[in-house]
Parts: C-alpha cells; structure tokens; sequence
C-alpha cells in the first residue's frame, strides 16, 4: 500500500482500502463526533418521543452533549402554563429517548418557556396602535380623511419591518 503526501485534506493519506471512517472530510468527522445527529434525529422523532398532547406544546431547542463538567442535557422549549405538564413527564421523556437510542443520551432536562399568544396590534374601531413612533402617532390620528389615515399606518408598518 502507497502512502500518498501533500493532499487536501490530510499531511499523509493511504491508497487502496480505507475504512469509512477515514474517507470522511475533517468537518464532517468534528460534527460526527460531537453527537450532532441525536439533535436531528430528536427533531425528526419527537411526536414518538414526548406523545401527541406534549408534542403541541413543546419542542427541543438544543441538546448539548456531556463533558467533564456538565451532564448531557436537553432543552425543550414550553409553552407558557404547560411547564408542570412537562415536568410531571420529564422522567418519562428521558426514559423514552435513553431507550430510542439504544444507550444513555440524555441525563438532565431543562424547560425554557415561550410565549406563544399573538399580540393584537388592532383598536377597537379597527386601527392599529404602537406602529409608529410616538411622536408622530398624535400627527397620524389627527388626519381627518380616513382613507390617508390608514395608508399612513400602512406605510409606517412597511418601515417597521424594513
């Protein structure tokens, strides 16, 4: 066998049979090894995981592998007052991913809750408020043709989102 230098990827490559693990580019082989693919492969089987109920009110932000220090640990996000729901089933969550994988993934949860209510950005009598700035929202409502009023607030939240 053929020692080959000065290639892309490494000082000193081998021709001929290779194991898998050495046709791998170096980036792929850094994500490979810091677990990367128990987040994917969280995200893709959760619905299985936590069960339909839970399902619709969370869902895993990030997983971050044990070290020396820290246990490996999950984060799921919660919607607001569905958290002890969550914490009530937290050992059962472990339990099921432990058991999905084969071996000893996650040790800890933790739960960040989330806002999910839609702010309602309409009055009453169908204008939205808190668009513009405040200084010219008094100059806004003081226009007396509707039709202006309202392409100004149109205008302004064009702003906004630019």
């Amino acid at each position: 066998m053929q020692y080959k230098k000065y290639t892309k990827q490494r000082t000193n490559s081998i021709q001929g049979l290779r194991s898998f693990k050495d046709t791998l580019p170096k980036n792929i082989k850094k994500v490979i090894n810091k677990k990367g693919h128990i987040y994917s492969e969280t995200l893709n089987n959760w619905k299985y995981i936590v069960g339909k109920n839970l399902f619709k009110v969370c869902y895993p932000k990030s997983f971050k592998n044990s070290n020396k220090f820290s246990e490996s640990t999950l984060m799921i996000m919660v919607k607001r007052g569905h958290e002890v729901d969550l914490e009530y089933s937290k050992k059962e969550i472990i339990d099921r991913m432990n058991s999905f994988f084969g071996y000893l993934v996650v040790k800890k949860i933790k739960f960040t809750s989330f806002d999910d209510q839609k702010k309602n950005l309409y009055k009453e009598d169908g204008y939205q408020k808190n668009v513009t700035n405040k200084k010219y929202q008094k100059k806004v409502n003081d226009v007396k043709n509707e039709k202006i009023k309202k392409s100004l607030i149109e205008l302004t939240k064009v702003f906004k989102l630019k």
